[in-house]
């Protein structure tokens, strides 16, 4: 059986890590590189960096930041936020992270997952979706902009699409759960993984090293994505594992060598 991920998500804005509820009352945390060094002292299996601003403005910010976490860190990096075209894929990836995270974009010009995933290799493209249920609870819909904007589309149906473009993986987040640490949205997660072959990520809702267990073990995500918990210092990325572990949930404990 795979080991499941455990990925600390660092939301950036202005080049500092943020975190907020619901998309929104951003507190600030501290610096990025930093932070990641320290979760991957913790054997963190992969980092996320999410230019939350998504600017114009703000791109030499986190390319400066991707350069610097690409010299510091030996585990993989994803980086998310503004990435409109392939020519801001090449720009990512040539700065040193090892994927690309898509959202909005992939809402506005599917075609950019496909041209992406055959240009680079599905295993660098990853879709994030930002979803909730709809009134009526029965499904969920897409929303893009930093969660402002729903789209309509259903989840689901997008999530099937996006791994038939080329999707490597999935990034799903739960609006509706997002820094509010009542745990994952199991239903929402059951609904894309069972649609999907691909590997989803749970996000959204983390609030104890107990929602990453049952998130395991109700769920077939494949990687649970975990900011709050971490950065306010309320559990460590190993002892996550160590629970895991005693859950008979197999996650990878061997640490990084310091020299």
């Amino acid at each position: 059986m795979l080991t499941k991920r455990i990925i600390p998500c660092l939301d950036i804005k202005n080049g500092k890590v943020v975190k907020g509820i619901n998309f929104v009352g951003l507190k600030e945390i501290g610096d990025p590189v930093e932070i990641a060094k320290i979760y991957e002292e913790q054997c963190a299996d992969e980092i996320v960096f999410l230019d939350i601003t998504a600017s114009f403005e703000e791109r030499e910010i986190i390319g400066e930041l991707i350069g610097r976490a690409a010299r510091e860190l030996s585990i993989p990096l994803t980086v998310g936020g503004g990435i409109r075209s392939i020519n801001d894929f090449r720009r990512i990836l040539a700065s040193g992270a090892d994927k690309v995270s898509i959202n909005s974009a992939a809402i506005e010009n599917p075609e950019l997952i496909h041209q992406a995933a055959n240009e680079f290799g599905v295993q660098c493209v990853v879709v994030a979706i930002d979803a909730k249920a709809n009134e009526s609870g029965s499904s969920f819909e897409v929303y893009i902009k930093g969660g402002r904007e729903n789209t309509g589309i259903d989840l689901v149906e997008w999530a099937k699409k996006c791994e038939k473009l080329g999707a490597g993986e999935i990034l799903l987040t739960s609006m509706d759960k997002d820094g509010t640490k009542t745990g994952y949205d199991l239903k929402m997660l059951n609904a894309v993984c069972s649609a999907v072959n691909i590997p989803v990520i749970a996000s959204g809702g983390c609030g104890s090293i107990s929602d990453i267990i049952e998130v395991f073990e109700k769920t077939k995500s494949d990687a649970s994505l975990v900011a709050s918990l971490f950065h306010y210092g309320e559990a460590t990325v190993d002892k996550v594992k160590e629970e895991l572990i005693k859950n008979r949930i197999p996650a990878r404990i061997i640490k990084k060598e310091i020299i």
